[in-house]
C-alpha cells in the first residue's frame, strides 16, 4: 500500500532556487538536442527588405547557409525576418548582412533580438484546466470573469461543452495552484491538465509501496543532475519533474531511475488527454452514482403515496400517530433530507459560491425551487402540529426534481462526452511504446529494446513491424511497404513508403518492416498539431455564442422576478375570488395553490439548452471535420465558411497539380538543340522555382536518356548533370514575377516572360510571338530564352489540371458560390486554364504580395471571400482572407495563416468545408430555436397562463422533468452531425442553393 502521508515534497539538492512551483510545464515533450545554441555560438535576428515570394525566401536562405562560420539560418517571409546562428569567431554581423545584400536584398541586424525574442516567450505560460460542475453560459462567464481578474494573467477561455479552460499566465506572479484555487474559490472542481512548457514532465510510477520507498525515489532524484525540482502524489503514484533539458534528457531521466532501482521502480509518460478523458469518466460516474441514490430514496416515496393507499394494511401503519405526526409524514421528512441535503448538497455548494462571486446559474434556481418545497412542506407539518390544521405536503416534488435533475445532468454527460470522441480517437492513434533500435558508433545494431513512445527523441531509429503504428513523424531509412495513412490525412488508398520517404505518426504500417528515423517527436509531430488544432477550435466562441452569453447574464433573474411575480398574481387573484375553490388542492389554500404554480416556474426555466446550443455544435462539427481530413480552426471560423460568396483559387498546386514538364521547346536562332537546353539548364540550376526544376529535368532527360548515356540513370548521372555538363554562371539573380537572369562566359542570359525580354530591350519576332501565343491558348506557359541579348528559343510548360478541379468548380456554382481564378502567369494561359476548369473571372500576371490585394477588392462589398492556397506566396492571401483554406497540408506558413487545414491535395475538400459549415450553422440555429421556443412556451404553462382556460397545469416535479430533459435535447440535436457524410464526387453537381 502507498504511504498515507499525503503528497511527498521532493525537491532536488538546489531547491533554495525559486522554480516557480512546476511552472512552464509540458507533458508531451521530448528533448531535441540539435535545438541547443552551443556557448560559442550567437544568434541574430535580421530585417529583410524586398522578398516577394518563396523564391526570395530560399535565395536568402542559401545565401546565407553558404557563409562560412554561419551553422544554422532560417528566413520568415511573412515577417520579413531571418534568423541566423553563427561563430562570431568565424563571421561577424556584418558579414550576415552583406551576404544578403549580395543576394539583392536589403538588410538591417536587430538589436538584441535574441534576448527579446527569448524574453517574451518565457515571459507567459499558456495553461490548461479541467473544470468541472459548469452547467451553463452563466457559469462560463463567471468562471472567465474571476480568472480574468487574477493578477498575472494575460488572457482565459472557458468552453462549457469540453469542461477546459485555458489560461495564458504569467509564471513569476501566478501559479497553476492559484489558478486552480481560484476555479475552486467559484464553486467549481478544477485540476491543471497541462502547459506549453518544455521542462517539466508527469509520470506514473509503480513500485512505490512504503514511505521507505518514496525517500528512496527522493534520493535518487535528488542525486540527478539536471534535475531541478519534483513533487510525488502517492494518492495517484504520479511524479511531476521538473528538468533542464540542455542537462538531461526526459529519456535518461526515466532510463536513470529505472536502472537505479533495479527495475523496482517502473515510469511510464502520462498522456495528458488520457488523464482528461478519466475526469470525464469520473464526473459521469459520480454524478450516476447520485441520481442512482436518489432514485432509491425516491422509489419509497412513490411507494408511500401512490401504492400504499390502495393496501390497507400497510396504509394503516402509515397512518400511525407517532409523537406529533403521522408514521408517513416522519418517513416523508427522513428520505427527503438526506437526498435534499445529502445527495443535493452539490446544488448547495455551487449555488452559494456562484451568488457569493455575484453571478447566478442553473445551480441558483434548483436550490430555490426544492428548498422552497421543502421548507413549505415542513412549515406545513410544524403548523398543523400546532393548530391541529394539516394542510397538504410536498416533500415528493423536492425529492422529483432533484432526481430528475440528476438524471438530466448524468445524460447530459454522456452526450458532452460524445462530442469529444474526435479527440479521444486521434488520442488512441498515438501508439503506446516504440521499438528502439541502438546502434554503436559504427552504425551496427547492439539491441533493440521498447520504450515508452512518448520519449521517442529526434534522430532515434525506430523498427516498425507490419500491423503496427509509426511512433513519431520520421524519414524512412530501410525497408519498403504500405502505409495507411487514412487515420490522418482521411485518404483511403495505403501509401507506399520506400526509403527516404516520409512518415507520420500513428499511421499503420501494413506490410513489410520498416526502420524510420524520428524528425518531429512530441507536441510537434502532425498527430498532435491535428489534435491542438482540433481542441482550439473546441475551445474557440463562435460569434452567435455572445447572444446566449448575454441571455445568460440576465436569465436566472428575470425567472426569478417572473416567480415572485407568478406567485403574487395567483395568490392576490385568490384572495380576491378570481377563481373558484374548487381548484385548491384538498386541505389546501390559496398560498400553497400559488407557491406551487411559483415553483414549477423556477425550476422548468432552464438557461443550460441556450449555453449548450453552439459549443456542443461547434465540438462535434471540428471532430466530424477532422475525421474527414479538414481542420476546423475555431467557431468563428464556421461561420464566416458557411457565409462565403467568393472562393478565389490559386492556380498552381491548387487548381493543378503543381508537377510542371515541358511539352514543347523550339529553337530560334539556328543554335543546336542540345546546346540550347543545356545553356538553359545551366541559367535555371540556381533557381528554386518549380519551372525551373521542369525545365532542368527535361534538359537531363534529353542528355541523358534520349542519348542513351552510359551512364543514365544512376548517382554519377545526377553529379555529372550537376557539375559536368552544365556552364558556370555568374551573378544569378531571380526576378520575382518576370524570371531570371544571370551571366555565362560574361554574356547575360536571360530565361522568363515576355515582360522580361521587355524591359531588357528585347525584340520578339512575329514568329516568336505566334509560337508563344499557341503555347498559351492551349493552356501551357511560355518561356522565353535570349542570350547575349537575342531570342534564341522558347520553352512550353504544362501543369495539367487536378482531376476533379472542373466538377468542383461546377459544384461550388451549384452551391451559389462564386469561383475566382488568381495567377502570376500570363492572360492567355490564365484564361485557357479558367476556361477548362469553368472559371468565369480571372486576375492574371499578379505578383505574390499582390494576391492579398485581389482578396481585398472582393471584400469591399461586405462579402465573405475564402481562398484557398498551398503555398507561402499563398499566406498573405490566406490572411486577409475571411476564411483562408491551406490545401494539401500545405506548408507551415500556409497553415499558420489558414481557417481551414485540408490535409488531403484534393479540391473536394473545400466544398466538404463549406457544406459542413452550413449544416452545422443550421443546426446551431435549430438548436436555438428549440432553446428560446422551450422556455418561450414551457415558462407562461408551468406559471399556470393556461390553466384558466385549458386545465393545464404542471406540478412542481413534472417542471423538473422538463428542464432536465431540455438540455439533454440540445445536446442529442448536435450530436446528429456525427451522421454527416461529405458529399461524394458524384453527387456534388446535385447541391442547390437552399
Amino acid at each position: 500500500m502507498a504511504p498515507s502521508t499525503g503528497d511527498v515534497q521532493l525537491t532536488s539538492p538546489g531547491a533554495g532556487q525559486d522554480f516557480d512551483d512546476l511552472e512552464d510545464i509540458r507533458l508531451l515533450d521530448s528533448y531535441d538536442k540539435n535545438d541547443v545554441v552551443h556557448d560559442e555560438t550567437k544568434r541574430i535576428q535580421v530585417r529583410i527588405s524586398g522578398m516577394t515570394c518563396a523564391a526570395c525566401s530560399n535565395s536568402v536562405q542559401t545565401a546565407l547557409r553558404s557563409v562560412h562560420g554561419v551553422t544554422e539560418a532560417s528566413v520568415a517571409l511573412l515577417q520579413n525576418k531571418a534568423e541566423v546562428v553563427f561563430i562570431p569567431g568565424l563571421v561577424k554581423d556584418e558579414d550576415i548582412k552583406n551576404a544578403i545584400e549580395d543576394a539583392g536584398f536589403e538588410a538591417e541586424i536587430l538589436p538584441d533580438s535574441g534576448a527579446a525574442a527569448h524574453a517574451a516567450a518565457s515571459a507567459s505560460v499558456l495553461g490548461q484546466f479541467t473544470i468541472v460542475g459548469m452547467t451553463c453560459a452563466a457559469c462560463v462567464n463567471s468562471v472567465e470573469g474571476i480568472l480574468r481578474n487574477l493578477n498575472g494573467v494575460k488572457r482565459a477561455v472557458v468552453a462549457l461543452a469540453t469542461s477546459l479552460g485555458e489560461v495564458e499566465y504569467d509564471p513569476h506572479v501566478i501559479s497553476k495552484h492559484d489558478i486552480v484555487s481560484a476555479i475552486e474559490d467559484a464553486g467549481f472542481e478544477g485540476a491543471f491538465v497541462q502547459s506549453n512548457g518544455r521542462d517539466q514532465i508527469v509520470l506514473g510510477v509503480s513500485g512505490v509501496y512504503s514511505l521507505g520507498d518514496a525517500q528512496v525515489l527522493e534520493a535518487m532524484l535528488s542525486g540527478t543532475k539536471g534535475v531541478r525540482q519534483f513533487r510525488f502524489d502517492t494518492a495517484v503514484n504520479e511524479l511531476d519533474v521538473v528538468f533542464d533539458p540542455e542537462v538531461i534528457s526526459s529519456r535518461s531521466l526515466v532510463d536513470g531511475i529505472q536502472l537505479g532501482s533495479n527495475g523496482k521502480f517502473k515510469l511510464h509518460v502520462r498522456n495528458p488527454y488520457a488523464r482528461m478523458a478519466s475526469k470525464d469518466g469520473s464526473e459521469s460516474s459520480a454524478m450516476f452514482r447520485l441520481f442512482i441514490s436518489s432514485l432509491f430514496l425516491s422509489i419509497p416515496l412513490f411507494f408511500m403515496g401512490v401504492i400504499c393507499p390502495h393496501i390497507p394494511l400497510v396504509y394503516s401503519l402509515l397512518l400511525w400517530r407517532c409523537g406529533p405526526f403521522l408514521m408517513g409524514d416522519w418517513l416523508n421528512w427522513a428520505l427527503v433530507s438526506v437526498i435534499q441535503f445529502v445527495i443535493g448538497k452539490r446544488f448547495y455548494i455551487a449555488a452559494g459560491r456562484a451568488l457569493r462571486n455575484g453571478s447566478t446559474n442553473m445551480d441558483v434556481l434548483v436550490a430555490l425551487g426544492t428548498t422552497a418545497s421543502y421548507v413549505y412542506s415542513v412549515c406545513a407539518l410544524l403548523y398543523g402540529a400546532l393548530t391541529g390544521f394539516w394542510s397538504p405536503t410536498y416533500f415528493e416534488t423536492s425529492a422529483m426534481l432533484i432526481t430528475f435533475v440528476l438524471l438530466g445532468k448524468y445524460l447530459e454527460c454522456l452526450a458532452k462526452g460524445k462530442t469529444s470522441d474526435a479527440i479521444k480517437k486521434l488520442v488512441e492513434l498515438t501508439p503506446a511504446t516504440a521499438l528502439l533500435i541502438v546502434k554503436d558508433k559504427g552504425g551496427r545494431t547492439i539491441e533493440e529494446r521498447e520504450i515508452d513512445s512518448l520519449l521517442v527523441q529526434p534522430g532515434d531509429t525506430l523498427k516498425v513491424l507490419p500491423g503496427t503504428k509509426i511512433p513519431a513523424d520520421g524519414i524512412v531509412t530501410w525497408g519498403s511497404s504500405y502505409v495507411n495513412e487514412s487515420m490522418v490525412t482521411g485518404e483511403s488508398i495505403p501509401i507506399s513508403k520506400d526509403v527516404n520517404a516520409s512518415v507520420i505518426g500513428g499511421t499503420i504500417n501494413l506490410h513489410g518492416v520498416l526502420h524510420v528515423q524520428a524528425t518531429k517527436v512530441g507536441s510537434d509531430t502532425v498527430l498532435s498539431q491535428i489534435i491542438s488544432l482540433v481542441e482550439t477550435a473546441q475551445m474557440s466562441k463562435a460569434p452567435i455564442q455572445k447572444f446566449a452569453d448575454y441571455v445568460a447574464s440576465i436569465f436566472v433573474p428575470t425567472v426569478v422576478v417572473l416567480a415572485l411575480l407568478t406567485l403574487l398574481c395567483w395568490y392576490i387573484a385568490g384572495a380576491l375570488g378570481a377563481y373558484p375553490d374548487e381548484w385548491l388542492p384538498k386541505n389546501g389554500n390559496h398560498f400553497v395553490f400559488a407557491l406551487m404554480f411559483s415553483i414549477s416556474v423556477v425550476v422548468i426555466a432552464c438557461p443550460c439548452a441556450l449555453g449548450l446550443a453552439t459549443p456542443t455544435a461547434v465540438m462535434v462539427a471540428t471532430g466530424v471535420g477532422a475525421n474527414n481530413g479538414v481542420l476546423i480552426k475555431g467557431g468563428d471560423s464556421l461561420e464566416r465558411a458557411q457565409m462565403v460568396k467568393y472562393v478565389i483559387f490559386d492556380k498552381t498546386g491548387t487548381l493543378t497539380q503543381a508537377k510542371a514538364t515541358v511539352t514543347a521547346a523550339k529553337v530560334f536562332a539556328g543554335m543546336d538543340r542540345g546546346d540550347f537546353l543545356t545553356l538553359v539548364a545551366s541559367a535555371e540550376a540556381s533557381s528554386e522555382h518549380p519551372l525551373a526544376k521542369a525545365i532542368s529535368q527535361y534538359a537531363r532527360h534529353f542528355h541523358f536518356f534520349e542519348e542513351s548515356s552510359p551512364t543514365s540513370g544512376t548517382k554519377n548521372a545526377a553529379e555529372e548533370f550537376k557539375s559536368g555538363w552544365l556552364y558556370d554562371v555568374s551573378d544569378f539573380s531571380a526576378l520575382p514575377g518576370r524570371g531570371i537572369q544571370c551571366f555565362i562566359d560574361g554574356r547575360r542570359i536571360l530565361v522568363g516572360n515576355r515582360k522580361l525580354l521587355e524591359e531588357n530591350g528585347i525584340n520578339i519576332s512575329t514568329e516568336v510571338e505566334s509560337f508563344v501565343v499557341e503555347i498559351e491558348e492551349s493552356a501551357k506557359t511560355g518561356i522565353l530564352v535570349a542570350y547575349d541579348d537575342i531570342l534564341i528559343g522558347v520553352l512550353g510548360i504544362a501543369d495539367p489540371l487536378k482531376r476533379e478541379a472542373a466538377v468542383v468548380i461546377e459544384g461550388l456554382q451549384k452551391m451559389g458560390v462564386i469561383p475566382v481564378m488568381v495567377t502570376g502567369d500570363n492572360w492567355r494561359t490564365a484564361r485557357a486554364v479558367a476556361k477548362e476548369v469553368g472559371i468565369q473571372d480571372v486576375r492574371a500576371e499578379v505578383m505574390p504580395a499582390g494576391k492579398a490585394d485581389v482578396v481585398r477588392s472582393f471584400q469591399k462589398d461586405g462579402s465573405i471571400v475564402a481562398m484557398v492556397g498551398d503555398g507561402i506566396n499563398d499566406s498573405p492571401a490566406l490572411a486577409a482572407a475571411d476564411v483562408g483554406m491551406a490545401i494539401g497540408a500545405g506548408t507551415d506558413v500556409a497553415i499558420e495563416a489558414a481557417n481551414y487545414v485540408l490535409m488531403r491535395d484534393n479540391l473536394e475538400d473545400v466544398i466538404t468545408a463549406i457544406d459542413l459549415s452550413r449544416k452545422t450553422f443550421f443546426r446551431i440555429r435549430l438548436n436555438y430555436v428549440f432553446a428560446m421556443a422551450y422556455n418561450v412556451v414551457a415558462i407562461p404553462v408551468a406559471a399556470g397562463v393556461f390553466f384558466p382556460s385549458l386545465g393545464i397545469k404542471l406540478p412542481p416535479w413534472v417542471a423538473g422533468a422538463c428542464m432536465a430533459l431540455s438540455s439533454v435535447s440540445v445536446v442529442c440535436s448536435s450530436l446528429l452531425l456525427r451522421r454527416y457524410r461529405k458529399p461524394k464526387l458524384t453527387t456534388i453537381l446535385e447541391i442547390v442553393v437552399n
